[in-house]
């Protein structure tokens, strides 16, 4: 064997190693998955600029702010799909909360639950920097409470590992993101007449009373469900389980009213 394949196969041992003993570690999966939000939300950013400045004709006549905000949606796009997947494969197939599992499902965690809060901390933290540093470009107040909200709730559900179960049913509704994205996408890109534009207002609406009205009902149900687990739990984190879901559907149903009205406005215009 030559030197250079030794030398190649003792630094990807040494790297699996540092993963495994290390990053991986229990101790260590808060903080290393945070970061790897942090960085998952940077090379995103980059990339979408990147792909964009190739792929769309018209990224380059955009404004600095419609840039921005563009390369950040690509950004949250990117955050929305694996936290979905990762939230629906924990609470549906992973076997993690199942009630054939011995003791409360509100104290359950593994590596892989903790590790998967943290990078969406992560992404929490960056989004809300810049929501900060460019508001109210990027969203208004109602976007500041949304994100205060969520990162509260899933730093304390990671560090304290209590009442995961719920933090990933409320993640799913991040189901909808990739569509609203879309739709202001088509917008700015001057499409907003098209049938595309049409399409993916229909299964915006659809997704979102799915994922954001019905599913936080099935939540208040397993809260019901639960409910003498959960007073079980720290103040705090009961507090969090009992109060953050009602804000968010209450926020909710206040964006679906808008997206239902924006709807009909449009296959209005289309008739």
């Amino acid at each position: 064997m030559d030197l250079p394949l030794m030398a190649a196969k003792a630094y990807k041992y040494k790297a699996e190693l540092l993963v495994k003993d290390y990053l991986l570690a229990d101790s260590y999966v808060p903080y290393a998955s945070v970061l790897g939000g942090i960085l998952m939300c940077k090379l995103s950013y980059d990339f979408t600029r990147f792909i964009s400045s190739f792929y769309f004709k018209g990224y380059g006549s955009l404004t600095k702010m419609q840039k921005v905000e563009w390369n950040n949606r690509g950004m949250s796009t990117v955050h929305a799909i694996f936290i979905t997947l990762m939230s629906a494969y924990l609470v549906f197939f992973s076997g993690l909360f199942s009630d054939q599992q011995d003791g409360p499902v509100t104290f359950r965690s593994s590596s892989l639950s903790n590790f998967t809060l943290g990078v969406s901390v992560g992404y929490f933290i960056a989004d809300l920097a810049m929501i900060l540093w460019f508001y109210p470009s990027l969203g208004g107040m109602e976007y500041l409470v949304h994100h205060v909200l969520s990162l509260t709730a899933v730093t304390y559900t990671m560090l304290s590992g209590e009442g995961q179960l719920y933090t990933y049913m409320s993640l799913i509704s991040e189901t909808t993101t990739p569509g609203i994205n879309l739709r202001w996408f088509l917008d700015v890109a001057g499409m907003k007449r098209s049938k595309r534009y049409v399409v993916n207002g229909v299964a915006m609406f659809l997704n979102w009373l799915v994922a954001r009205i019905i599913l936080f009902m099935y939540l208040f149900y397993q809260i019901f469900l639960h409910y003498d687990q959960i007073k079980q739990m720290e103040t705090f984190g009961y507090l969090l389980v009992c109060v953050v879901p009602a804000i968010l559907f209450v926020m909710n149903m206040i964006w679906f009213s808008k997206i239902l009205r924006g709807l009909k406005k449009t296959l209005a215009k289309r008739h």
